[in-house]
């Protein structure tokens, strides 16, 4: 595949390398003369320094003829002109990282139906979700967020109180819009059926819209704790996305920005958020403040080393998670050992994305709920795909996969049994391992 990657800043070399690697031709486009020198000093790509915003720069690229046009400047304007531009001139298809909630919301207006876009990415937005599954369940794992967090996927214990216990599937009544998709009982993961009955001790993964997720989730988890508080260090666009995401979700937030002007542009905008001007990691403050009982302590600061000390240095006063926000990922690995919880990395996030919409196959696995038992999988549903039209009460499917959520153009949803497969359609599936080519002869035939 030819790619034309136009931004040579974090996100943009660090795409170049994942993609390169891969085995697609890459051709990096920036104006900065040293940047593009770096990357020819350590990179076998192709480059061209010049202002990709112009049809002369990416017709001399090739975009005529690339598979795909990529900008992910710091600008989020010449962004969206390049890729349209690349879009006129004939790029297969185009994807450009904004960083605006407006552009990303798309408020007023269909940015990407207008200009002619595929995709718009928000490494911010997606890093935001990504912490928010984190702190919304501390002691679970996120399994896979879905179509901009309009549905959830968690991994959670069942409480010994439930009300789930001894009810067969059928008879439970749960929510529209949600599903049970894994039970692990004594070490083996299965997917359930509608006669399956949920015991103690066992390890449910469940699927749902947002909007009701969290009622569905209450039959089988008891969520009778206190308020979990949380102290965010920093007020960029991420803090503000991921206090949306946790708005309504039993948190007690403050969030602390130093910088006056900021705080207070905050402090209107987010109205359930303590906003407070100054520096968490400051003693006196630290102190005053109560931080040291905190459940999480974020950093969101555009300063890696400011976030992996500020988070190290909370956790060690005795907040009882840390989480750090850092753009080099080859921090990664360093930060648990320095009592840091979790760290997440937007230019990793963004590149991930990126490869997710390179990869045109029919189907491919993105998570694993059971190693080598149980997976997740994206599915594109083909012409010929032998259950189009049909309602999945029709569609035989356990007790090896279930279909957990179904995106069709802008919509997204968790399916309920009337609900039809068709044309195009991208599907979740949860899949029984080693059964892949079944699955594809189902539903991407060819």
């Amino acid at each position: 595949m030819n790619v034309i990657i136009c931004g040579a800043g974090h996100v943009g070399i660090h795409a170049a390398e994942e993609l390169a690697s891969a085995g697609h031709n890459i051709t990096v486009i920036d104006q900065n003369h040293e940047r593009i020198r770096r990357i020819e000093d350590t990179m076998d790509v192709r480059t061209l320094c010049a202002n990709s915003a112009t049809a002369v720069a990416l017709r001399d690229a090739g975009a005529a003829t690339a598979d795909l046009v990529i900008a992910t400047t710091q600008n989020d304007e010449i962004n969206l002109l390049t890729t349209s531009i690349a879009n006129a001139i004939g790029a297969g298809r185009t994807i450009a990282r904004v960083h605006h909630s407006t552009y990303f919301e798309q408020r007023g207006l269909d940015y990407c139906n207008h200009l002619g876009i595929d995709r718009l990415i928000c490494p911010e937005y997606s890093t935001a979700l990504a912490i928010a599954r984190t702190l919304r369940n501390p002691g679970a794992m996120a399994i896979e967020n879905f179509a901009r967090g309009r549905i959830e996927m968690h991994e959670f214990p069942v409480s010994k109180n439930a009300s789930a216990i001894g009810v067969a599937l059928a008879d439970l009544g749960l929510p529209q819009g949600t599903r049970l998709a894994a039970l692990t009982r004594d070490k083996m993961t299965f997917i359930p059926e509608a006669t399956t009955v949920v015991e103690p001790d066992d390890v449910a993964v469940l699927v749902g819209n947002a909007g009701a997720f969290e009622q569905a989730k209450k039959l089988f988890h008891s969520n009778q704790a206190r308020r979990q508080k949380v102290a965010i260090m920093g007020g960029p666009s991420m803090a503000v996305w991921l206090c949306r995401a946790l708005r309504e979700r039993d948190f007690s937030i403050r969030l602390f920005e130093i910088n006056r002007q900021r705080a207070e542009a905050l402090a209107e905008k987010l109205d359930w958020v303590t906003v407070i001007q100054a520096d968490p990691s400051d003693r006196t403050v630290f102190e005053e403040e109560n931080l040291s009982q905190v459940d999480a302590f974020v950093a969101l600061l555009d300063h890696d080393e400011h976030n992996i000390l500020g988070s190290a240095w909370a956790k060690s006063m005795g907040a009882r998670h840390a989480i750090a926000v850092v753009q080099r990922p080859e921090y990664l690995h360093l930060l648990q050992a320095v009592g840091i919880h979790r760290a997440f990395s937007p230019r990793v996030v963004a590149v991930k994305e990126i490869e997710q919409f390179v990869d045109t196959g029919p189907l491919r696995q993105i998570a694993s709920l059971a190693e080598g038992i149980i997976d997740v999988y994206w599915l594109h549903v083909g012409e010929k795909a032998k259950v189009k039209g049909n309602k999945l009460r029709d569609i035989k499917l356990t007790p090896d996969w279930m279909i957990a959520a179904i995106q069709r153009g802008k919509d997204t949803h968790v399916p309920i049994a009337d609900d039809t497969i068709e044309i195009n359609d991208t599907l979740l599936v949860i899949g029984r391992n080693g059964t892949e080519a079944k699955l594809r002869k189902l539903f991407a035939p060819g």
